[in-house]
């Protein structure tokens, strides 16, 4: 995430930052889906992420647009706590037992995600919230879990996403790759965890959610030294 933050404020012009960047959504996605079920309470973690989402907002707004007021993008917790809200409503389907009840949900968050996303211009749009639900609806280390994981993050970065693609030549036929599918290797740490927590305490975790914030108001401030 500071790699591509760095690459689109004060050094641009680098594209192996924002190459290592695209790793962030799906590792941030995953650990979103892996916290709603560990958590000890679901209101207090929807209410760090709904503070910090509010604290985002202007240094979000300065970096993205130098502006207090950016209306056309929002920052990436808003997107993560859209996304929250829709796995706990698949998981009370899931709770009643009803194999259509769960259908419906199921189908319906996705659509719902996507046009929440989209109508709210969140950080990625539809795409941030499609991937957190990625890694909900294939939660596990089943083949097929692996699989659909793959495909979906594949479909999402190379179509929904795509942006620029770098050609080059493979035993001389001509091929093309999305900067966005890098993100693809972000299943790489994924798939090397074994659902056990590292280190964690109360101070890290709350340098953690303000690292956001923060980085991004150094840099914008940075920018401005730097460039003006």
């Amino acid at each position: 995430m500071l790699c591509d933050h760095l690459w689109g404020t004060i050094i641009p012009g680098n594209d192996w930052l924002t190459c290592i960047g695209r790793l962030a959504l799906p590792i941030f996605a995953f650990l979103l889906v892996e916290g709603y079920f560990h958590t000890k309470s679901l209101k207090k973690y929807a209410g760090r992420l709904f503070v910090f989402a509010l604290l985002a907002e202007i240094p979000f707004n300065l970096m993205m647009g130098s502006s207090l007021f950016y209306p056309i993008h929002q920052n990436i917790l808003w997107s993560f706590l859209i996304a929250l809200g829709l796995i706990h409503l698949n998981e009370k389907a899931k709770a009643s037992g009803k194999i259509i009840l769960r259908i419906f949900t199921g189908c319906g968050t996705v659509l719902l995600g996507a046009v929440l996303g989209l109508l709210t211009m969140v950080d990625f749009y539809h795409a941030g919230i499609l991937t957190v639900l990625v890694f909900y609806f294939f939660r596990g280390r089943k083949w097929w879990c692996l699989a659909g994981q793959v495909i979906f993050l594949a479909y999402i970065n190379f179509e929904l996403l795509g942006g620029l693609v770098y050609e080059f030549s493979v035993f001389g036929f001509p091929v093309s790759f999305a900067q966005q599918g890098f993100a693809l290797l972000a299943l790489i740490p994924l798939w090397l965890y074994r659902g056990k927590q590292g280190y964690h305490s109360k101070a890290f975790q709350y340098f953690c959610y303000a690292f956001y914030p923060l980085h991004m108001l150094l840099l914008y401030f940075l920018r401005i030294l730097l460039f003006s």
